[in-house]
């Protein structure tokens, strides 16, 4: 048994918050009051004085590159990564080598996923080899054990096979996650087309890219019921395309990376290709436009996009080097940093944002705090001030590296063991 006590929590779904300690048994919340003492000797307490008692956070959209791509990051190292940053859950995109579009991918990837000590789940891909084309045995994949669907990191360009994954996803009450870039209209993918792409001298990725699939997709998904999701929101536009959808249906959500809500287009000119990602980062005003988007709703996840490459692959040219950065690490800290202490949101708001609106739109049993309830637990020191340097991921490619943050996990408890 584990005793937590001392501490302040707040739990959005549950409704605490407040001075509570938890008693834990195995990997299950079994009390939640004021003043609990331990049963037996045998339980260990953890004094969370001054401490955040918070659930674990849930993050529905890493790469961890296994298989195929295990230079840059496998499963182990990534739960790692994401168990320093608090979270608990993660959900995994499919873009692997070879992809999750069949049934031996997918138990392998849960295989190795169970390996760890956090809670590992993956999505499987839409379509066959991410071809966009002939669709994945979603049915059958979604009986093994994915949580949902996404090419993520190539975009549906047909509508028509969007469509029709729409429609086999609402059937089976599973959302898709899109990644929404029309590659028609990008000349230089990672870099935004204004002042960045200029300072490079290459075409870059105009926000039309962006917005116009996500137009398309948004009106399907109404016509469809389906539950979708727009990846990595990154212009203002989009905001407001979604805004919009969302007043005519339910089943429309979106997420935004922290590096959108915190860096423009200047941050790639000055750390190159640590700061390429795709979609882009954009101009001050869309920045603006996504806080906004999180403060009133309009974007009702916060998700990492963690992206791991090699050192080596991240030292090419700027038009050679691969897009994206990693994130799992230093999240919380950002979203404490810059919304929270920015004043566009509550602790419990930025909660919301990165555990409970996340377990709930893959449907996980994760993201909160009860009594019968998973015993998925961090504590965080909201006050601490810390500088990233080193990383528990294989990658380091982050322009935040160096940067001081606020807000720091001291201690991660997933399914009852302290990690």
């Amino acid at each position: 048994m584990l005793l937590i006590k001392n501490g302040y929590m707040i739990d959005p779904k549950s409704g605490w918050d407040g001075n509570y300690d938890l008693l834990i048994e195995n990997d299950t919340i079994i009390k939640i009051g004021k003043k609990l003492e331990a049963p037996d000797r045998k339980c260990r307490m953890i004094d969370a004085e001054g401490l955040l008692v918070a659930p674990g956070l849930v993050d529905v959209h890493v790469h961890f590159r296994e298989p195929g791509f295990t230079e840059k990051e496998d499963i182990a190292t990534g739960a790692a990564a994401a168990a320093r940053g608090g979270f608990t859950s993660v959900v995994l995109m499919a873009n692997t080598r070879p992809p999750v579009d069949n049934l031996e991918t997918l138990a392998f990837v849960q295989k190795r996923g169970e390996e760890t000590g956090i809670h590992v789940y993956t999505c499987a891909n839409v379509t066959m080899a991410m071809q966009g084309k002939e669709l994945a045995p979603m049915r059958a994949l979604a009986e093994a054990g994915a949580v949902g669907f996404t090419d993520d990191g190539i975009p549906l360009t047909d509508a028509e096979v969007v469509r029709s994954a729409m429609r086999n996803a609402a059937a089976l009450d599973m959302p898709v996650s899109f990644h929404e870039e029309d590659p028609r209209l990008i000349e230089n993918n990672g870099i935004n087309k204004g002042r960045a792409s200029e300072y490079f001298g290459i075409g870059g990725s105009p926000r039309e890219a962006e917005t116009t699939m996500v137009e398309r997709d948004l009106k399907i998904a109404l016509e469809t019921g389906a539950s979708i999701n727009i990846q990595h929101v990154s212009a203002k536009e989009t905001v407001e395309l979604i805004r919009r959808a969302k007043e005519k249906g339910k089943n429309i959500h979106a997420e935004a990376a922290p590096h959108h809500f915190t860096l423009t287009e200047e941050a790639v000119i000055q750390y190159g290709a640590l700061a390429k990602m795709n979609p882009p980062l954009r101009e001050e005003a869309d920045r603006q436009a996504i806080i906004k988007g999180l403060v009133d709703g309009t974007i009702d996840l916060i998700a990492t996009d963690h992206a791991p490459h090699t050192a080596e692959e991240k030292a090419r040219r700027i038009t050679e080097a691969p897009s994206g950065i990693i994130g799992l690490e230093t999240a919380l800290a950002l979203g404490i940093t810059e919304l929270v202490d920015g004043g566009y949101l509550t602790m419990r708001q930025l909660l919301t944002l990165m555990s409970t609106n996340p377990a709930n739109l893959y449907h996980l049993n994760a993201g909160y705090l009860a009594e019968g309830g998973p015993a998925d637990i961090i504590l965080i020191d909201t006050t601490a001030e810390w500088v990233p340097l080193e990383y528990a991921s294989k990658a380091s490619n982050t322009p935040f590296t160096g940067r001081k943050l606020k807000g720091k996990v001291v201690a991660v408890i997933c399914a009852g063991r302290v990690l």
